[in-house]
């Protein structure tokens, strides 16, 4: 089938300088219903549903409270967060997006839609920072592109609103903001050979991991702050001491300082997550995100050794 291609007619601009979030429609809404639909092959069907609920708001999505308050970074003329859709649905499909995001008052103003095709390639040109999406795949081909990308689990349970005025992100730490060398030691070796390793490593940062980007943007973000708004970060992690230095070295050494930290040393992440409220939380193994998605907003980072 040929494609058809209408391009708009806009003076040039650019992204330059802001932190740019991509999300996939039901990352940003609560589209599990229509999704039954889309799920079935009928994508005319599925049109048919989004247009006969154009004037329906769709209800919030897992990530909406992310979006919202970074948002809110904005003020009057000065732009330091972008928000764009970037979604397999049909373009018909996104006027219930854009109407839904302005029902709530969001500023988000562009999007890419591709009915069904994956839309990951347009990240690029967007230089995102982060994308949010619900199709792995679409999540795996981003960061294979060096996009920090994640897939949200849609059946997370959503952010608190007990902190309206502060942006709460949670990290793990190994194969999401450091590269997975640590865990790699871990898997082939054992624990005992890890905090060793990490021991005599301490002094020696640790290599980037797929989020680095991200929590620099975030620190950039977080300085330049606003008198509405702040940004709160913790890394909350499997480690335990003595292997906890080596990760406080590393983020001393990148120059960024993170709120909180937890070494939980094994513990399930859940019930301390459900404290710290975070508006999303990232970890790359599932066992970790099913326990974070029963308490906050979670998402799956496919990446390092235990994702291969």
């Amino acid at each position: 089938m040929s494609e058809c291609v209408i391009y708009t007619r806009k003076m040039a601009t650019n992204l330059n300088g802001q932190l740019v979030v991509a999300i996939s429609s039901r990352a940003l809404f609560d589209f599990e219903q229509e999704n039954e639909v889309f799920e079935q092959g009928d994508d005319r069907a599925y049109m048919d549903l989004q247009l006969s609920k154009l004037d329906e708001p769709a209800k919030p999505g897992v990530a909406f409270s992310l979006v919202k308050k970074l948002l809110a970074f904005n003020s009057g003329d000065i732009k330091r967060v972008e928000v764009v859709i970037l979604s397999r649905n049909d373009p018909v499909s996104g006027m219930r997006v854009f109407r839904s995001a302005q029902h709530y008052g969001l500023a988000v103003q562009r999007g890419t839609f591709t009915r069904g095709q994956p839309p990951w390639r347009y990240l690029k040109p967007l230089h995102a920072n982060l994308f949010l999406s619900t199709h792995l795949s679409d999540v795996r081909a981003a960061l294979d592109a060096d996009v920090p990308a994640a897939q949200v689990y849609p059946q997370s349970t959503h952010a608190s609103s007990a902190h309206p005025n502060e942006v709460r992100i949670a990290f793990d730490g190994d194969a999401v903001l450091f590269s997975d060398e640590a865990e790699r030691v871990f898997q082939e070796q054992g624990l005992s050979a890890f905090q060793q390793h990490e021991k005599d490593n301490a002094n020696l940062p640790l290599s980037g991991g797929p989020f680095k980007p991200l929590l620099e943007a975030l620190h950039r973000l977080q300085q330049e702050g606003t008198p509405t708004m702040r940004l709160r970060t913790a890394l909350v992690t499997a480690r335990s001491a003595p292997a906890h230095e080596r990760a406080i070295r590393t983020l001393m050494n990148w120059n960024i300082e993170v709120d909180e930290a937890m070494f939980l040393g094994g513990l399930a992440k859940g019930e301390f997550l459900r404290e710290f409220e975070p508006d999303f939380f990232f970890d790359d193994q599932t066992g970790h995100v099913n326990s974070a998605a029963m308490h906050v907003p979670s998402g799956h980072v496919a990446s390092g050794v235990s994702n291969k």
